[in-house]
């Protein structure tokens, strides 16, 4: 009996005591070997006509009792300078290769039905002058998807002349007498969406003819800002367009060319139709997430490989611009709006999937998570007046210095995390120095159950100062709700330099940026 008692004591001691990382991890960054550019664009967002993505998320009316400038609300303005949204890939999805642009434009809109998103009527208040008075007001590029499925040539072509043409053309003269003299800047055009799936259910060399079709006739007209076109690719790991899309353009003439090829891959867990949950979930549903979602480090390997072949140069942007979660929608919610939650998991896989497109960013230019508001993995989420940022949308505010920053090779041991035959990495890590001659290395504990100690070494420069910010969580589920906006968001760490080296603790699934002033 004593023995039993003294064990149970035992056992309540070490429950009262502070969780205890194992060991810790040396990560080595070598600043004397600096990379790649790592393109602001690669944190790039995408804004569909689907449930309250626009409408609601963006657009409440002129008239609105919420705050808002031209009908935009003013609070999703400010939050999405905060990030510094460096471009919005817009208006689908699905829903742009059934969009004819000419009924979202001048005093008499026309609605239509959205046929992909929950059948509602689509009212087009929200169009072409509406979207680039937002993207501006952002201070984000726009990215257009242009209709290849439903609509012509022609139709696309008059949309760029619409946008980009002086007032002297009849297009430009038309803009202008909706509000806009001055020609809008398009620096990125998308040539169709899905075309093997919802854009028309296309075989690679169909798509492929009228790829080059719209890649001749789909003209910029604005001299000052240059535009680049961006191809459909592949659907996760298919190869089929990647190899058709690469050959033509390498056997390409002067008559037409591309400057990107576009990736979709969602992290599912299993497929689809979806089957896990956006929160709820179990230790092994948060496993099986993240085993997923590190799939996109071979899937970007995978078509780079296919891209070199026929563009040993890299003048060929891979574009991933649609990426992230996709749960079961929020009970009670319209399936049909893809409606989610957003947790610490998410915070987390958001984290991963950077890092990947960082590692590759050779070849990795643009990315656009999916989506910017209310739907899948969202920044915001928005009910009516009110607005809260969720763990993802913090993720993207530590990234911040990341943006435009040149990649900086980083060594580690991961380590292992496993969970009933799961086997994830422990931890992950990247590094860039600023624009600012500043190093920032983030650093990432998939271990949903234990901290891990972190000792960052530097090669090529000496540390003066670091600091740090950790986005942790009460729980791997936690997440932000109206009652509750502030469950997960950013806190200062605490990071101490010994022997030249930057040490810090990582709470389990956490994500930390550290700061080091050289």
């Amino acid at each position: 009996m004593k023995s039993i008692l003294l064990m149970a004591a035992v056992s309540l001691v070490a429950l009262s005591l502070p969780a205890q990382a194992q060991d810790s991890v040396t990560v080595t960054v070598d600043a004397a070997k600096p990379g790649a550019k790592i393109d602001r664009r690669i944190f790039g967002q995408f804004a569909e006509h689907l449930g309250s993505g626009i409408y609601e998320g963006i657009w409440v009316g002129k008239d609105s009792a919420i705050p808002n400038t031209r009908g935009i609300r003013n609070d999703v303005v400010a939050a999405l300078k905060a990030i510094k949204v460096p471009v919005v890939r817009w208006p689908g999805g699905c829903f742009a290769d059934e969009y004819h642009w000419r009924r979202g434009i001048g005093p008499e809109r026309k609605a239509m039905m959205n046929a992909n998103w929950g059948g509602v009527i689509e009212p087009n208040t929200f169009g072409t002058d509406e979207f680039m008075d937002f993207a501006n007001q952002v201070g984000a590029e726009a990215y257009l998807s242009v209709n290849v499925g439903s609509g012509t040539v022609g139709e696309a072509a008059e949309w760029l002349e619409y946008m980009t043409a002086n007032t002297k053309d009849a297009m430009g003269a038309e803009r202008a007498a909706n509000g806009h003299p001055e020609p809008y800047k398009v620096p990125f055009v998308g040539l169709g969406n899905e075309s093997w799936d919802c854009g028309g259910g296309m075989t690679a060399d169909f798509y492929t003819s009228q790829m080059k079709m719209h890649s001749r006739f789909v003209r910029n007209y604005n001299p000052a800002a240059p535009m680049q076109r961006i191809a459909v690719g592949p659907n996760g790991g298919n190869t089929e367009y990647t190899e058709a899309v690469m050959k033509a353009y390498a056997g390409r003439s002067w008559a037409w060319s591309i400057e990107g090829l576009s990736l979709h891959q969602y992290t599912t867990g299993g497929g689809f139709p979806v089957s896990q949950p956006a929160t709820g979930f179990t230790e092994k549903q948060y496993a099986v997430i993240l085993k997923d979602t590190l799939g996109m480090e071979d899937l970007v390997k995978t078509h780079s490989a296919i891209m070199d072949k026929y563009d040993p140069e890299k003048k060929v942007s891979l574009v991933v611009d649609e990426w992230g979660a996709w749960y079961v929608a929020t009970a009670g919610t319209d399936p049909g709006f893809l409606m989610q939650q957003n947790t610490q998991r998410d915070a987390v896989l958001a984290a991963l999937n950077i890092n990947i497109f960082a590692r590759h960013s050779d070849r990795v230019r643009m990315a656009n998570i999916a989506q910017m508001i209310n739907v899948l993995q969202a920044m915001i989420l928005t009910d009516k007046d009110k607005m809260l940022l969720t763990p993802t949308y913090h993720v993207f505010k530590m990234y911040v210095p990341f943006q435009d920053a040149t990649y900086i090779p980083v060594t580690f041991d991961a380590g292992t995390y496993t969970y009933e035959g799961i086997t994830l990495p422990r931890v992950d890590a990247v590094a860039a120095k600023g624009a600012d001659g500043k190093l920032y290395v983030s650093l990432t504990n998939l271990d949903p159950n234990k901290p891990v100690d972190i000792d960052t070494a530097f090669l090529g420069v000496k540390a003066k100062s670091v600091s740090g910010e950790t986005l942790a969580a009460p729980k791997f589920d936690s997440y932000n709700d109206f009652a509750a906006p502030n469950t997960v968001a950013p806190k200062p760490v605490s990071v101490k330099l010994k022997d030249g080296k930057a040490v810090v603790r990582l709470a389990p699934a956490s994500v930390t940026v550290l700061t080091i002033t050289m």
